[in-house]
């Protein structure tokens, strides 16, 4: 494998980004840098892991995000749970994090 690009979580982490971050537009201000952070953080934990090419590093990246992922999923259930995000919006969301 040449770059991180070509893993297939990579590339549907930043695939939740994107669905993300329109949503995010409708929280309050105070909250939305906290869940921007957690979102960014998945995709980017993963390239940076790749890219320190050893496979202890890599791994230590990979449980870096995968706890990111987790705090995602919270702060999005609370989003939701606060009528921030649609139904519809977040059942999409939480597929997504779940395939990662």
């Amino acid at each position: 494998m040449k770059n991180y690009r070509e893993l297939i979580v990579w590339q549907k982490s930043m695939a939740l980004v994107t669905v993300v971050y329109p949503d995010s537009a409708n929280f309050p201000v105070e909250e939305t840098y906290s869940l921007t952070n957690q979102i960014i953080s998945v995709p980017s934990n993963i390239a940076e892991g790749f890219g320190r090419n050893h496979t202890k590093e890599y791994i230590r990246f990979l449980e870096i995000s995968r706890g990111s992922l987790c705090e995602l999923q919270t702060q999005l259930e609370i989003a939701f749970n606060l009528k921030f995000i649609p139904q519809e919006d977040f059942e999409q969301i939480a597929q997504k994090s779940l395939e990662i």
